[in-house]
């Protein structure tokens, strides 16, 4: 059973106080909840007096993003792939965007290809779904809020979800509910072991379903896992934490940290 929601609200540097940025997560109904991890919304107002720095994090999953400020709507939509490393970029426009977060294993339905076919860059949703998503990429720049947007993507998702004959890749799913259930604790071998797999054919799956091997995915899970926990815990029991996820030593879990957060724990969790 898959318990898994992934950290990427604080995304910004920016003071407390600032309320030129709003960042929010919503949950999808039931039948999409194998599916997707959230629905989410950033909005941003640009000044000429700071540009913050967004940062985004790997977190295992698959995005649809809706660019509401596009000058041409059938170009709003667009897929990310999965991210192995942070990424980080100052706000210098106004920002206003609507995402749907997708579990990598289970993506693969609606975007009918593998999500490993999306790490090289964004690629408009045109090119997956072909001209009937027009229509959507106009409706989400017309709606007046996140609710009615979440309503279109919803009905559209279930659409592509009943109309379509591609499945995700069974050794995948199960692999990952093993991940998830170990918090990313758990190595390649042992995974083999329990679902009765060779290693190598695991890894060959996760890198053409993928485009990362089972140690990457294993790692991101771990790590936002671990991120839950430092952001819930006092700074007294970090060290404590980082033991729990295998980080046995102080360098080794702050150079992780920098990997994947761009940050130490220290500046991250302040």
């Amino acid at each position: 059973m898959r318990n898994y929601v992934p950290i990427q609200a604080p995304t910004i540097e920016k003071p407390a106080s600032d309320s030129s940025y709003a960042y929010q997560e919503y949950l999808p109904s039931p039948a999409l909840t194998p599916y997707v991890a959230c629905y989410w919304t950033l909005d941003y107002q640009a000044s000429s007096l700071q540009q913050p720095l967004h940062r985004i994090l790997p977190d295992g999953c698959v995005d649809i993003i809706f660019n509401l400020k596009a000058r041409d709507a059938s170009t709003s939509g667009f897929i990310t792939g999965l991210m192995s490393s942070y990424e980080a970029m100052r706000l210098t426009q106004d920002q206003s965007l609507f995402g749907i977060r997708f579990f990598a294993e289970t993506v693969r339905p609606f975007i009918h290809y593998p999500a490993s076919d999306f790490r090289e860059g964004p690629v408009f949703l045109e090119e997956a779904w072909g001209l009937e998503v027009n229509q959507l990429n106009e409706e989400m720049v017309a709606a007046q809020d996140s609710a009615h947007r979440m309503e279109l993507v919803e009905r559209f998702l279930m659409g592509v979800l009943g109309r379509s004959n591609v499945r995700s890749e069974p050794l995948l799913e199960n692999s990952m509910q093993y991940l998830y259930a170990a918090k990313g604790r758990i190595t390649v071998r042992a995974m083999a072991e329990k679902l009765n797999y060779s290693e190598r054919n695991i890894r060959r799956t996760f890198q053409k379903e993928l485009g990362v091997s089972p140690k990457v995915m294993t790692e991101i899970i771990r790590f936002q896992n671990m991120l839950q926990e430092l952001h819930q815990a006092k700074p007294t029991r970090f060290t404590d934490i980082a033991a729990r996820y295998g980080y046995y030593d102080q360098p080794h879990f702050i150079n992780n940290f920098r990997r994947l957060y761009g940050m130490s724990p220290k500046q991250a969790l302040k």
